[in-house]
């Protein structure tokens, strides 16, 4: 009679869970999903990275270090210069990573003299990544110098020279301080956003709230601007604590950041509203804003790893993160001092994902309340 009964509940059991298509997304799709993230966007390597080339001379040698760079699979020329300060617009608009300045005598100074200098130039706004271009790079040219060594039977050097930008000293809190600004802002407005809301609806309040003479979209708004003050004070917490502990100036105009930020802060608590429409209770809001956000956040924004070394469908996918965007112009800002023109695309995402969460947010709630 007990293993009867046992049965019988172990039956109602797997019926309540199969009944319930969002339990079973989480149980069953989640490990699918972590699989695929965890296992295409988990990528220390160097691959096609862009870089730019300034090769006054058109030595013949240089041209042939050029070719050897490009035909690897770790870099890509994209850019050829006829001046270096058309260099720094495209660091600033995330263009290239590296630049290559060859002198404009560069065969005669190694043919003569026995050696000569080659300029690398890398963005060491991410130290670790910048470390492992300017290696792969230096490897490559070490080989075709080698190549030389051989073929002419002369002894010769080629010195790279490698000059790390916007991060000198490669401190890895200019890497960090970004992506973690971006995740800190993200998950904590969508969490406390979503379980505010949902905490009214499982207690049975929402439908009071909704029956006052104010409109719907007020009683949302009404929720959310707490936490947006809220918000706003976290961000001054964590900007102080990066400026005077950790030691990240921020090198451009402190405006445009706390512009980027409050639009930000917008994006995330939007999001929140989204998710409070989709779910009915606290614990699956947590789950959805917690995990569900995370991983996105921290593997297909740019935070920890490179976007470019992801395969093209993660590529695509990470562009409607909105923590990439941010923590792009956060990093143009802060660490490379760029000027709000250089960041206009970042604010056009994230406005353009701000209007279209409110417009969904909203119009779900009203239909299901």
């Amino acid at each position: 009679m007990e293993y009867k009964q046992l049965v019988a509940f172990i039956k109602k059991e797997f019926r309540h869970i199969l009944r319930d298509p969002r339990t079973m997304l989480i149980l069953l799709g989640m490990p699918i999903i972590q699989i695929i993230l965890f296992g295409f966007a988990i990528s220390n390597d160097v691959k096609n990275t862009s870089i730019a080339v300034l090769d006054p001379g058109q030595s013949v040698t240089a041209q042939r270090i050029i070719k050897r760079l490009d035909a690897s699979e770790y870099f890509n020329v994209t850019y050829i210069l006829s001046h270096p300060k058309e260099m720094t617009p495209l660091f600033q608009e995330g263009k290239i990573q590296m630049a290559l300045l060859f002198n404009d005598r560069f065969d005669d100074r190694l043919f003569h003299t026995g050696d000569a200098s080659i300029q690398l130039l890398t963005d060491a706004s991410d130290p670790n990544q910048a470390s492992m271009v300017a290696k792969y790079a230096t490897t490559i040219i070490a080989s075709c110098q080698q190549e030389l060594v051989k073929e002419l039977r002369i002894p010769m050097q080629i010195i790279p020279e490698i000059h790390m930008l916007y991060n000198p000293t490669m401190k890895s809190a200019y890497n960090f301080v970004p992506g973690v600004m971006g995740m800190i802002l993200i998950l904590i407005c969508a969490m406390m956003t979503s379980i505010a809301i949902v905490r009214e609806k499982e207690m049975g309040t929402m439908e009071v709230l909704l029956s006052s003479p104010l409109k719907p979209s007020y009683v949302i708004f009404s929720k959310v601007i707490p936490y947006f003050a809220l918000s706003v004070f976290n961000l001054v917490t964590i900007l102080l604590l990066s400026i005077f502990a950790l030691e990240v100036p921020v090198s451009g105009s402190l405006f445009w950041l706390t512009m980027l930020s409050l639009l930000f802060i917008g994006v995330a608590l939007s999001l929140g509203i989204l998710i409070s429409t989709l779910v009915r209770t606290q614990v699956a809001a947590i789950l959805i804003s917690g995990m569900v956000l995370m991983i996105p956040v921290m593997l297909l924004s740019g935070m920890i790893f490179p976007i470019e070394n992801m395969p093209l469908i993660l590529q695509y996918l990470s562009n409607i993160v909105p923590a990439k965007w941010y923590i792009r112009a956060v990093k143009l800002f802060m660490i490379q001092g760029a000027s709000a023109k250089y960041a206009i695309k970042e604010f056009a995402v994230l406005s353009v994902m701000l209007v279209v969460l409110i417009f969904i947010s909203l119009k779900k709630f009203k239909d299901r309340l």
